[in-house]
């Protein structure tokens, strides 16, 4: 079908973006949407098209935008699990049709190396689009020109890490220099807010009292530390004048730094993940190592945390839920920290589970309808450069589109996921609703459990810089 302007009809569903809800039908030309016309209205009888989809009881929306995955990631000694084409075709069988994932720089190389080589494990693999924020191990000033190259090529954000001492960690100095050429340069940081110098006295003195559970490894990365490297991460984006996107925030105190600098009318977002809204400390302490599944930083917080979580996302003081997915087996990679926390891989499977377990917060009252797709699809789309072409449907836009069954009830397991890992941090969560079609570029990738997809589907995107700043 992409490869022709072959017409598409997807009849009879309530079309669902962050903007409205509509009883309409789409149609779609190639790989775009042309036209949204009133369900049995004149128009939308008048199209004739090679393809017609029933979506009737169904909703139609967006494909899922996750803007944080990292897939075939190098840590600690191990890789992620997934690959490029595992990762992206779990993605869309959970109804997400497009993924930001992280190019690492290596210490002591450019950022073009660490470019390239995510390139060249993407390429022809992937099963929906996908684009590249770019990780700063090493920032120089040979590397801060070549910042300047990337925002100009489409790869216009970039990440720093307080944490992770000896591997991805840049002082305030390099990062308060990084955030000062993403202000002249249009780029966006995006900012792992941990102390990470602190936490590794903790994880030193734990291991030294014996303390060697995967508990410990939510015990010693304390919510203080990640609320002060929040405000710290805060002040600096001030300093330099520079918007700045917080990942994968856990706790309530980190959200409180959060809510304060946008109250001041600051280019700050957050983001947060479906661990951090579904899974506690609770599942770290699991008996027999099984906590370890549960590994991942920020870590997992005690359950009163979900509640500022909550009300952070309805009130747009975290405007983002990505999953960083980054999956390790439990047999053979969770398991090299056996005896020793700190030697768990960090890292979580969840892109096929985000859009989801999204829906059933929308059913358990967290969220409304219009506020699931813009967590989701719309505003990941817009923060990192990909609206109006990703994140909705509209005439021009890519034809990326879920019919999503709100009735469908399943059990989430490890027995069915098309993750590459061998267990599901969800296991025997019962959920209502799930993709039955999705359309990536207006082609059917999976329909109805069926694989219909390829490798190499999935097309590269050069992204503009943020749509989303104030």
């Amino acid at each position: 079908m992409t490869a022709s302007n072959e017409r598409t009809v997807i009849r009879g569903g309530l079309v669902v973006t962050a903007a409205e809800e509509i009883h309409a039908d789409v149609l779609i030309e190639g790989e775009r949407v042309a036209a949204l016309a009133a369900h049995g209205s004149a128009a939308a009888r008048a199209w004739q098209a090679e393809h017609e989809i029933d979506a009737t009881d169904c909703y139609v929306v967006p494909g899922g935008v996750d803007a944080h995955t990292h897939m075939e990631l190098p840590f600690g000694g191990t890789s992620a699990s997934d690959t490029f084409e595992t990762g992206t075709r779990a993605a869309a069988f959970g109804g997400t049709t497009t993924i930001v994932d992280f190019a690492v720089q290596g210490v002591g190389h450019s950022l073009r190396e660490g470019l390239d080589a995510w390139h060249a494990k993407a390429e022809g693999k992937c099963a929906i689009d996908y684009a590249f924020h770019m990780i700063m191990s090493d920032v120089t000033q040979d590397v801060l020109k070549e910042m300047d190259v990337l925002v100009e090529e489409g790869v216009t954000s970039f990440k720093l890490f307080m944490a992770y001492p000896g591997v991805f960690y840049s002082d305030d100095g390099r990062i308060l220099r990084a955030m000062q050429r993403s202000a002249a340069n249009g780029g966006l940081i995006m900012m792992h807010a941990e102390n990470g110098i602190a936490i590794d006295v903790l994880v030193e003195q734990a291991l030294a009292a014996g303390h060697t559970d995967p508990r410990y490894h939510g015990e010693v990365r304390r919510e203080l530390l990640e609320a002060e490297a929040t405000h710290r991460a805060i002040q600096l984006a001030r300093v330099a004048g520079a918007p700045l996107y917080v990942v994968h925030v856990s706790a309530e105190q980190a959200v409180n730094e959060l809510a304060q600098a946008r109250d001041l009318g600051l280019n700050v977002f957050g983001e947060t993940c479906p661990q951090y809204l579904f899974l506690s400390t609770d599942n770290l302490a699991e008996p027999d190592f099984e906590g370890a599944k549960y590994v991942c930083s920020t870590p997992l917080r005690p359950k009163e945390h979900q509640a500022a979580l909550w009300r952070a996302l309805r009130t747009n003081d975290l405007s983002v839920v990505s999953t960083d997915h980054c999956p390790f087996c439990f047999v053979g990679q969770k398991e090299l920290g056996r005896g020793d926390f700190s030697k768990i891989p960090n890292g979580l499977p969840g892109v096929e589970n985000r859009m989801d377990l999204l829906h059933q917060a929308v059913l358990d009252g967290h969220l409304s309808r219009r506020r699931w797709i813009e967590l989701a699809c719309a505003t990941p789309a817009r923060m990192f450069g990909l609206y109006p072409r990703k994140g909705t449907i509209a005439p021009g836009a890519d034809a990326d589109i879920v019919v999503f069954d709100p009735h469908d009830r399943y059990t989430m397991s490890a027995a069915t996921h098309h993750m590459n890992v061998d267990y599901s941090a969800y296991e025997g969560r019962q959920v209502t609703g799930r993709a039955r079609t999705v359309l990536s570029r207006g082609t059917t990738v999976v329909d109805r459990g069926r694989y219909l997809g390829r490798a190499g589907h999935g097309a590269y995107l050069p992204r503009s810089t943020s749509q989303y700043l104030i």
